[in-house]
């Protein structure tokens, strides 16, 4: 018997009917369910509840789902959205990958095929909790330095066929934009671009979502499924963390890349598939095949056109116009002036190691925005925010672990005396925890999705933390 399910579900449908039997199953499966009839009541739950899967109807009136689920995107970009369709067909299941669903079902919806949706969303959310992609907006690379150059010639090249690429370099470096500038280079433009993330599922749902499977092939399997490589059909295929697959899918993968064909799970019938793979890793795969934990033979199958991404303290000189870009996209996104950086405070940023890259850099610059008092950032500004986080500079103090609020402000020293006068270590930092919490909603203005973000911690630890003080 599977174990109950955990979590919040908003389940958005304008059919009252629908919502109580749904929201009924779901309730059932250990599931909080909170119910909106259309995509805009939605968008307001989203805002004061701590949801961590929206179930929405496609065809609703006003708002649709695909509208809802581009509201989510921009908004909550860590909450997955499953679409349910009456409609269910293979070319509205590209549209919605395309679009960022983490899945969709068929109406009349079966019980056990929503529960394993739903599982399979939730278990991806916790497990890339805390990633974020870089910016949308920035749909090719910035900077002018030789080596962004030389990356950005080897992907035009390999763009115009049909070989292989493999995307090499540390995270945060841009591998996830390098996989979307060959494909919207390419020949294949017109057609689909279908991510999947290696490393976020276990073996069972990878090969699920990767071959798509039949009626009946496990419990949940209550209709044909098609995977992400047939949804790919005639487009691309991007495998994110390639290097953090088993041995067990490097066999199916290998044949996949050889053969280009595929059974689904728990089917008999080979489908044959015109697909362009993309692969990326941060990991040493040659190191992995020497001590056998990564196939040779796939290993060369995915190493046909090796492109290297450069860390950004390898091209200091793409820090400024990085930032420029950075300073001009999230200032719009929270709604601030332009942003002027003085001399020094570029200074201050290029001094920086930057160890998460350009995805590092893209969140630091958001939140100078958002807790600057003025359109000017100087080199004060920079090293104020940097001395906040520990993670940046080796010198700085660690937070504590007891407290997931490494931004809180330090404890005063006691001025003479023991510092105990009635008040414990517990309540100081719970005091602090709370004036913590209150701060950052107040930089905010009120938005619990930035509130967390500016402390460091998930939008569900938030929530918890502010029902512990009294603050929801």
């Amino acid at each position: 018997m599977a174990e109950p399910l955990k979590g919040n579900v908003l389940l958005v449908d304008d059919d009252p009917a629908v919502a109580k039997v749904l929201g009924a199953l779901l309730g059932q499966a250990g599931l909080t369910v909170h119910t909106a009839s259309n995509g805009q009541e939605a968008l307001t739950l989203l805002g004061r509840k701590p949801i961590d899967v929206v179930v929405s109807d496609v065809r609703m009136p006003g708002m649709g789902g695909m509208e809802l689920l581009a509201e989510v995107g921009r908004s909550w970009p860590d909450v997955p959205v499953i679409l349910l369709t009456a409609h269910g067909t293979v070319p509205l299941a590209v549209e919605a990958m395309k679009a960022g669903a983490a899945d969709f079902a068929l109406k009349p919806f079966d019980r056990e095929e929503i529960l394993f949706s739903i599982r399979k969303a939730l278990l991806r959310a916790q497990q890339q909790e805390g990633t974020r992609p870089l910016v949308k907006e920035a749909s090719s690379f910035i900077g002018g330095s030789t080596a962004m150059a030389e990356v950005q010639a080897m992907l035009t090249r390999a763009a115009s066929g049909t070989a292989t690429v493999l995307l090499r370099g540390e995270s945060g470096t841009g591998k996830e934009l390098a996989a979307k500038a060959v494909h919207d280079a390419s020949p294949r433009r017109g057609g689909p671009f279908v991510k999947l993330h290696c490393a976020a599922l276990p073996d069972t749902l990878l090969e699920s979502e990767l071959f798509g499977y039949e009626k009946g092939a496990f419990t949940g399997a209550a209709t044909r499924k098609p995977g992400r490589v047939e949804l790919a059909h005639g487009g691309t295929l991007f495998l994110d963390e390639i290097g953090d697959i088993t041995p067990q899918v490097q066999v199916k993968l290998l044949r996949l890349l050889q053969e280009r064909e595929f059974e689904r799970l728990g089917g008999t019938q080979t489908l044959k598939v015109d697909v362009r793979f993309v692969a990326a890793t941060h990991r040493n795969l040659e190191e992995m095949v020497r001590k056998g934990e990564f196939r040779e033979d796939l290993f060369y199958r995915l190493n046909v056109v090796p492109v290297w991404l450069p860390p950004l303290r390898g091209r200091p000189e793409d820090i400024e116009p990085l930032v420029r870009h950075f300073l001009d996209v999230h200032a719009k996104a929270n709604g601030r002036p332009p942003f002027t950086l003085t001399q020094d405070g570029l200074e201050a940023l290029r001094s920086q190691p930057w160890p998460g890259n350009v995805r590092q850099l893209q969140n630091f610059i958001e939140r100078l925005v958002v807790l600057s008092d003025g359109p000017i950032l100087t080199g004060d500004e920079v090293r104020r925010e940097v001395a906040r986080q520990p993670g940046i500079v080796p010198a700085a103090p660690a937070p504590t672990p007891a407290s997931p609020f490494p931004n809180a402000p330090a404890m005063p020293a006691p001025a003479g005396g023991t510092g105990n006068e009635g008040r414990t270590l517990e309540s100081q930092r719970k005091e602090m925890e709370r004036q913590a919490l209150v701060d950052a909603l107040k930089r905010a203005g009120d938005n619990r999705t930035l509130a967390a973000r500016l402390l460091g911690i998930s939008r569900r630890t938030l929530y918890n933390k502010l029902e512990e003080h009294g603050l929801v």
